[in-house]
Order: structure tokens, then C-alpha cells, then sequence
């Protein structure tokens, strides 16, 4: 075999004067190409290996007179013969051919295996110049960039893959990431932990006031019956079972105004005052770009088709206390997060009630009784946002206030303005619901532990003898309070113990 060795001469002008060098170089000439100088002396054809940048040239210098030169793929490598010891190879496009070199007797005196790449060299510098505490290597993949080592942040990880996708887009064309293969690892801790206090008050208070009155006299013989029911206009009444009667419109063995005491009165009135707390303490850890979800509440189902048999399908939705959240790890002490969380619970009003009717069994042909269906409504509160904010920050999402007020007279035309006695012709109705939602997050970067540090509600946890049962009423027998153990809300200095 014919030794061949690929090396970089200082001048072109100095290898072409010296057309016998027995090593191989690679320099640019005075025009700044770069020079490959061969030794094809020997017995056989020298076989080489060039990576040539895109767009850019190489000269590939001789040291024997070639003839013909052929490149399997012009496309890609276009090949200029200046002498019969100096070939010009142009990058055209992102690739991979071979060429071959002849000499006048049509024996083979070179071939090259040629890889055309893109130049990075640019783009190296602009890494180094931008993120100058990272280790940053870019190489050249056909018509891709490969991004690997570390850098501090995953922001610094995202920014550079802009730079590489522009680096890496034709002139011209939007940025295309699927040109960049980003293989770079983060330095910093990634994961995080979110602590989210959900606090809400909800208070309703509702008054109702009515008379009815039916009376019943006779006129010359002729029987006469009125009565006055004044409905409440904001819904029905608190409690059926409230008010004040006097009177009886029927006399004696049950005769129509057989008595003196022909009137009757009924007196409505309730005053109702409710109050909702909820509280709820999810936490949740995460890594850097990846959702964590938490819900503490149930589903309930939700009739979605029937069949022709009367078979239903239905469908879950959830309720209760719900959180999702994302965090980003910008830097070591910068985190974005976006936060997403809701208060639901089931109510009557704007409630899906459907009454029970009869049909047909189209099958069959026989009567069908479908049975009342009622579907309870959900009272929603959500909230949903993006911040910035340090390793152990906190941020509030509060004043979400909601105070509706509703209030409604009924009365009887024209007897209502009477002066005292109009009362007696009134029915008023009146609500007010308020609600106060005030949401507390912090987050934290954090780093695994070991599972010794670690407590459960449920340790030391001991069931009660029967005589601490019946003697004492004990469900649990009483122990001492870990100081290091979990915390409740409710009692910061019991935790998660029953007594």
C-alpha cells in the first residue's frame, strides 16, 4: 500500500515550489482557503479523510500530476482543477461524497472521503461571549448543532439553544429548533417545592317576612272567602316549619264562617346566617419545566347519554381544592412559576333537574317510566398566574371579593301602601352572600433527603387498650409530640396527633 499522509502547509506557493514533500499539512494560503497537501508517492492509491465547512473552499495540493478528477456527488462538493497538482474543493450543501483523483495513465492516485458541515467556530465564540461561567461545545451534525456539556441555568440552557437554532437557519427562514440537538445539563438543583395555602370565608345571610291572611263572612245568605298569599320572590321559604297562625276560618263541625272567629293569620318570618372556612395546605415538588397536580376533593358523575334501554352513561367531574403548578429554575436563586389553582364545591342553584316522565320503548313498543334525574351545579373559584420570584419568596393572590346582595317586596296593589295595616299585605325577602379567597404560595429549591428525617402523621401512633377504652374513653393512647414532626394549620403544637 501507498502511504498517504493529510497535513497543513504554512504557503501554497511553498508547497507547489516543493511538489515532493514527503508529509501531509494544512494551512490557509495568502487568500485565506485552506491548503491540503498529499503524498501520492508509492505503490498504491492514498486514501484521506477531509471535513470541509460549509460554503468555504479547500485546496488540495499534489505531489504528482492528476488528470481527471471525480466527485460522486457535484451537489455537494464541487471540485475546480486550477493544475495537474492543484484542486480546488468548494462546500455546496451539508453532506457526505468522495472524490477521486487520476493520473494521464488512468491509474488512481488519491481518493477522499469528504464530510461538508457547518462552520461553528462563530458560534463557539458567541457561546463563550454570552455565558462566559458555562462549558459549552458545539459540533456540527450533517446540518444540525449538538450542544452538549453544562451551563448554570436552565434559562442559559434555553437561550442558547436560540442562538444554535438561528446559527443553524438559513438566512431568510424563522428559527427551526428542530435543527439544534440541546444535550446541555444544568448545574444548579432543578427541583422545587411549592407550599400553597388556600383560605376562604364564605358568609350568607338571609331574612324573610310574611303574613297570609284568609277570611271567610256571608252576605245574605252568600258565602264569601279571601285570602292573600304573598310568596317570597328570591326563593321558597327558609323553613315550612316557622311562623305564627291566629285565627281559625271555620266555625263549629267544620261549617264555612260557622263561628264568630272567621279570620286567620299566618305570621313567616326566619332569619338564617351561615358561614363556609375552607383551608388547605397542598405541597407539591416538581422538577425545572414539569407540572405537578394535587386535588383534595371527589367527583361526582354526570349522566352524558342513555341508550334505548335506559342505560346511562356518565362522566366524573372533579371538585374540591385543586392546584397545579410549573416551575422554571432561571438561575440558582430566581424560579418562575405559574400557579393554577381552584376552589369548587357542589351547589343546588343553577342545578340540572330533570322530572320523571313516561314514553315508549321504541324496541318494544311498551310504556317506559324515566325517573327524575337532578344533576347539582359547581361554584367555582379560580385563580391563575405567572411569577418570579427568589428560593423561599412568597407571593399572595388576594382580594378576591364577591359580595352579592338581593331583596324583594311582594305585595298586594294599592293595599300595601296602607298605613300600618299595609304590612299585613307584604312579604319581603332579602340575601346577602359574601366570599373572601386569599391564596398564599411559596416556593423553595430543594434537594432530596434522607428518609430517617422524614415523619408520618401515623408514627407512634398506638390503639388503646380496652381498659383505657371503657375505663377512661380513650380511642388512642397519649403520647408525646415529635417537635420535629409534621405541622397542622389548626394546631401548630399538637401536628397530626389525636387525643
Amino acid at each position: 500500500m501507498r502511504s498517504a499522509v493529510l497535513t497543513i502547509a504554512l504557503l501554497a506557493a511553498a508547497l507547489a515550489a516543493c511538489p515532493s514533500g514527503v508529509g501531509a499539512a494544512s494551512a490557509p494560503d495568502d487568500s485565506g482557503a485552506r491548503v491540503i497537501t498529499v503524498s501520492a508517492r508509492g505503490s498504491g492509491p492514498a486514501h484521506e479523510h477531509l471535513t470541509l465547512a460549509l460554503d468555504k473552499a479547500a485546496i488540495v495540493q499534489l505531489d504528482a500530476d492528476a488528470r481527471d478528477v471525480l466527485v460522486s456527488n457535484p451537489s455537494v462538493v464541487d471540485a475546480v482543477v486550477r493544475t495537474s497538482r492543484r484542486v480546488y474543493l468548494l462546500g455546496m450543501k451539508t453532506g457526505q461524497t468522495n472524490a477521486f483523483f487520476f493520473d494521464a495513465a488512468g491509474h488512481q492516485i488519491l481518493s477522499l472521503d469528504i464530510q461538508v458541515e457547518r462552520d461553528v467556530a462563530g458560534l463557539v465564540a458567541m457561546m463563550h461571549s454570552n455565558f462566559p461561567g458555562s462549558d459549552i461545545k458545539v459540533t456540527a451534525l450533517n446540518d444540525n448543532v449538538v450542544l452538549t456539556g453544562t451551563v448554570d441555568s436552565a434559562e442559559q440552557a434555553t437561550r442558547a439553544q436560540d442562538l444554535a437554532a438561528r446559527f443553524a437557519t438559513d438566512p431568510g427562514k424563522p428559527p427551526d429548533p428542530t435543527k439544534v440537538v440541546n444535550m446541555l445539563k444544568v448545574k444548579g438543583r432543578e427541583q422545587v417545592l411549592i407550599k400553597v395555602r388556600v383560605s376562604e370565608i364564605q358568609r350568607n345571610i338571609a331574612k324573610q317576612l310574611g303574613i297570609n291572611l284568609s277570611s271567610v263572612w256571608t252576605s245574605a245568605g252568600v258565602p264569601i272567602a279571601a285570602a292573600t298569599s304573598n310568596p317570597f320572590g328570591l326563593g321558597q321559604v327558609l323553613s315550612a316549619a316557622s311562623g305564627f297562625q291566629v285565627g281559625n276560618v271555620y266555625g263549629a263541625n267544620g261549617q264555612l264562617g260557622g263561628g264568630p272567629n272567621n279570620v286567620q293569620g299566618v305570621l313567616n318570618a326566619l332569619d338564617q346566617v351561615g358561614l363556609d372556612h375552607t383551608l388547605a395546605e397542598p405541597n407539591l415538588t416538581a422538577v425545572s419545566g414539569e407540572t405537578a397536580k394535587f386535588l383534595a376533593g371527589g367527583e361526582f358523575p354526570v349522566p352524558v347519554s342513555r341508550d334505548l334501554y335506559g342505560n346511562v352513561t356518565v362522566e366524573f367531574k372533579q371538585y374540591g381544592v385543586a392546584l397545579a403548578f410549573t416551575p422554571v429554575v432561571l438561575s440558582e436563586n430566581r424560579i418562575s412559576v405559574q400557579v393554577s389553582t381552584e376552589v369548587s364545591e357542589l351547589t343546588n342553584e343553577g342545578a340540572f333537574v330533570q322530572s320523571a316522565t313516561e314514553t315508549v320503548n321504541p324496541v318494544t313498543g311498551q310504556a317506559a317510566s324515566v325517573a327524575s334525574l337532578t344533576i347539582p351545579a359547581l361554584e367555582v373559584r379560580r385563580a391563575e398566574t405567572t411569577v418570579e420570584l427568589p428560593s423561599g419568596g412568597s407571593f399572595a393572590i388576594a382580594g378576591l371579593l364577591q359580595h352579592t346582595t338581593k331583596e324583594d317586596i311582594d305585595a298586594f296593589p294599592g293595599l300595601k301602601d296602607m298605613p300600618v295595616l299595609g304590612a299585613l299585605f307584604r312579604s319581603r325577602d332579602f340575601q346577602n352572600n359574601e366570599t373572601e379567597l386569599v391564596i398564599v404560595a411559596s416556593a423553595y429549591l430543594v434537594d432530596p433527603t434522607n428518609e430517617s428525617k422524614l415523619s408520618l402523621p401515623t408514627d407512634g401512633f398506638i390503639s388503646a387498650t380496652d381498659l383505657q377504652q371503657d375505663v377512661l374513653g380513650k380511642i388512642n393512647a397519649i403520647y408525646s409530640n415529635d417537635p420535629h414532626g409534621l405541622k397542622s394549620a389548626a394546631d401548630g403544637t399538637a401536628g397530626f396527633i389525636v387525643e
